[in-house]
């Protein structure tokens, strides 16, 4: 079983990638919505929310878990990987076992990489503008990525101010949507930027005003199809890729219904009216 988590709905900009690659696999996604958004929280307030989630998710039947949230990523995955992925530390395998009910002595997290690498091999102009929450730009995961791949490049950098909260209240185009979008991409677009890196999984709901906004000439990358390629590959060295040969019944997934359970820490009829929208598209 996949696990998936986010401070919010965002997350399921991923959850859809992600099952468009593995649609027979089962799923546990968890919006934690009752703290969203992460972004201008501490690292420290992060990484206890990123723990309390992962045990939950763990206990709930979670093999693998994908932290689709860039902010989590940033504070939190490199504590988590430390505490619940090597089973080669005797207390981390104890504990791992403990909490999955002997099911597993490690789990392995994908996290959100920043598309800082595609976007420098895409630009024209030798400039690239990145959305982001504060705490994803101020973390090292995207800094090193800026330093390492970016060289010659200008990066202009920008907070998608209000765009969280608007997904989350499930507005995604209109005047609304328009306006607080305009306000945080024109200084990318007015520096020049010809390629634009969404850096929070909320974003891509957006991406309809965000490319209506930009022009044809502007190409938006959602790092979320990324993500999903490098999970098939790690539960493929994992041995955790589901054999559709061996269940000749079928699934709910495969007849186009995700085997999908969702919790929030929120209110649970905005993540299920979300989910239902993404599944219809």
């Amino acid at each position: 079983m996949i696990g998936i988590f986010d401070s919010g709905i965002g997350g399921l900009s991923v959850f859809k990638e992600v099952y468009r690659m593995l649609p027979e696999e089962s799923y546990i996604y968890f919006a934690d919505s009752a703290h969203c958004p992460y972004g201008e929280k501490s690292r420290e307030y992060v990484i206890g929310r990123a723990r309390e989630i992962t045990e939950f998710l763990i206990k709930e039947g979670a093999d693998i878990i994908t932290v689709a949230c860039n902010t989590a990523t940033a504070a939190a995955i490199a504590t988590l990987r430390e505490e619940y992925s090597d089973p080669l530390k005797h207390e981390t395998a104890q504990r791992i076992l403990e909490i999955s009910g002997g099911r597993r002595d490690h789990v392995k997290f994908i996290g959100m990489e920043p598309a800082v690498k595609p976007a420098a091999e895409m630009t024209k102009t030798g400039i690239i503008g990145v959305l982001a929450t504060a705490g994803t730009l101020s973390g090292m995961k995207y800094k090193t990525s800026r330093e390492t791949f970016a060289k010659g490049i200008k990066v202009v950098e920008h907070v998608g101010s209000g765009f969280v909260e608007l997904v989350e209240r499930g507005i995604t185009d209109g005047t609304e949507a328009e306006s607080t979008v305009e306000k945080s991409i024109r200084p990318l677009l007015d520096a020049g930027a010809d390629v634009i890196v969404l850096g929070c999984t909320h974003y891509p709901f957006l991406m309809g005003t965000i490319r209506k906004i930009a022009g044809p000439d502007v190409i938006v990358i959602d790092p979320a199809p990324a993500v999903a390629r490098h999970l098939m590959e790690v539960m493929s060295g994992e041995g955790l890729l589901h054999e559709q040969e061996a269940d000749p019944a079928g699934r709910q997934a495969i007849k186009g219904i995700p085997d999908v359970r969702l919790y929030s820490s929120g209110n649970p009829r905005i993540l299920e009216e979300s989910f239902n929208k993404l599944i219809r598209k």
